[in-house]
C-alpha cells in the first residue's frame, strides 16, 4: 500500500459493472463500465488489470479499495465483494463498502427526493429511499411515491416508466464518482471496514444459498443510508 495512493473502486450490483481509479480526495481519474449481465466473474479481474496497466498504476501503489455493497443480485455482488476483499487482503489495503443504492441516489441529484427502483427477481422490485430501509415490492405493486419524489429506475427496461429509466441511466453514469466521493471521505476519517464483517445487500438469492452461506446471504435489511 502507498500512503496517498489512488483508490480502486468496484461495483457489480447492477448488470453494468463499474470499475474506477480515483485520487485520494475522491476525484475520478478514470471510470470504466460494461454490460456484464450476470457474468461478472468472467471479466472483472482482467478489466481491473487493464485499467491499472493503462494508467501505469502498480497494484502495490494503490491506497485503498472502495466497493459497492448493493442492493443487487447474488451472483454479481458476490463476485464484486470477493474480488475487492481479496485484493484488499493480498495488498494490505484499507477497504470501504458503500451502499450502491445510496451512491445511485446521490448521483441522481437530490437524494432527498430521488427514489431508487431495482429488480428483485423476474417480477418483484426493490425500492430504496435515502435514510430508510430498502423494501421489496411484490410483482404488480406500484411504488408509493410521496409529494415531490422522483422515481429512478435501474435495470428495469419494460418494467418502469421511460422517464424513470432515463434518470436511472444518468444516475448510473455518475455511480463511480459517487462511490469514490463517499469512500474517500470515509478513508480520510480512518473509517475503513473490517474485511470479515463487510457483507453485501442481496435482493435475490438462488435456491439453497441460505443453507450454504448462512453468514453472507442477507436479503434486503439495510437501505440506501
Amino acid at each position: 500500500m502507498t500512503a496517498g495512493g489512488p483508490l480502486l473502486t468496484i461495483d457489480t450490483a447492477t448488470t453494468r459493472a463499474v470499475i474506477a481509479l480515483g485520487a485520494p480526495d475522491g476525484a475520478v481519474i478514470e471510470a470504466r463500465s460494461w454490460v456484464a449481465g450476470y457474468r461478472h466473474g468472467e471479466e472483472l479481474l482482467a478489466r481491473i488489470e487493464a485499467l491499472l496497466g493503462d494508467r501505469g498504476v502498480a497494484p502495490v501503489a494503490l491506497g485503498g479499495v472502495v466497493v459497492g455493497t448493493g442492493p443487487g443480485a447474488f451472483t454479481g455482488l458476490r463476485v464484486g465483494l470477493a474480488t475487492a476483499k481479496g485484493l484488499a487482503h493480498a495488498l494490505g489495503l484499507p477497504i470501504v463498502g458503500v451502499a450502491t443504492g445510496s451512491a445511485l441516489l446521490a448521483a441522481a441529484g437530490d437524494p432527498g427526493t430521488a427514489v431508487l427502483l431495482q429488480p428483485a427477481g423476474p417480477s418483484d422490485r426493490v425500492l430504496s429511499r435515502n435514510g430508510e430501509p430498502s423494501r421489496i415490492l411484490v410483482g404488480g405493486t406500484d411504488p408509493d411515491l410521496r409529494a415531490g419524489e422522483r422515481l429512478v429506475a435501474v435495470d428495469l427496461d419494460g418494467r418502469a416508466p421511460e422517464a424513470a429509466l432515463a434518470l436511472g441511466s444518468a444516475a448510473h453514469a455518475g455511480l463511480a464518482a459517487a462511490l469514490l466521493a463517499a469512500g474517500a471521505a470515509r478513508l480520510a476519517r480512518g473509517d475503513a471496514d473490517d474485511l470479515a464483517r463487510l457483507v453485501p445487500e442481496y435482493v435475490t438469492l438462488p435456491r439453497g444459498v441460505l443453507a450454504k452461506f448462512p453468514d453472507e446471504a442477507v436479503e434486503v435489511t439495510g437501505g440506501a443510508s
